[in-house]
């Protein structure tokens, strides 16, 4: 979803994981976007395990009762070709409502799990951004994308997920590693 609440396992699971995507036009050779991952979001530049980074920021998190929202301005209604950038209005409006208390002052209740990743979603529209945006699997049907089209694809996601947290399992907590999709 471009907007999900997280709790502090997922925060590290995460930030641990550090997924993003090369891009066209950013990353030489790519021609479309492909997925990757970097732990701490800078992997090249860790001394230590990823999990002591992460742990760092949940303390933060902790000692100042911060809430972390988990922003993903990539594909929405559909994979590349088919769907569109998440666009930069709705991006803007989503970082407003986390700087303005927007989402803070939402109650639990108006938070669901999305199904596989277990992250928090708006049930509905935040400021300017329609609900379907938020949701994805709703995107997609939107769209004109099937159901299934979006789980297989969700799925997909998430064996990468897990496939790339092998590497830091072994330093993580049992409720870290829980905190991540599930196929």
């Amino acid at each position: 979803p471009p907007i999900s609440k997280l709790t502090p396992d997922q925060v590290m699971y995460h930030f641990i994981s550090g997924y993003t995507a090369k891009v066209a036009g950013t990353e030489e050779g790519v021609l479309e976007p492909e997925a990757t991952f970097s732990a701490c979001f800078g992997a090249p530049f860790l001394v230590w395990h990823p999990s002591v980074y992460a742990e760092m920021l949940a303390a933060k998190l902790d000692k100042y009762g911060a809430t972390a929202y988990l922003v993903n301005t990539g594909w929405v209604g559909g994979g590349y070709g088919v769907g569109d950038r998440c666009s930069l209005k709705y991006t803007r409006q989503l970082i407003d409502a986390i700087h303005d208390g927007t989402l803070a002052e939402l109650p639990e209740s108006e938070w669901e799990e999305m199904p596989i990743f277990g992250l928090k979603m708006p049930k509905n529209a935040i400021k300017d951004v329609p609900k379907e945006i938020l949701r994805p699997e709703e995107a997609w049907v939107q769209a004109g994308q099937s159901k299934e089209a979006f789980e297989k694809q969700a799925k997909h996601l998430a064996n990468l997920f897990q496939k790339n947290f092998v590497d830091f399992a072994d330093k993580c907590s049992k409720e870290v590693k829980a905190a991540g999709p599930k196929v």
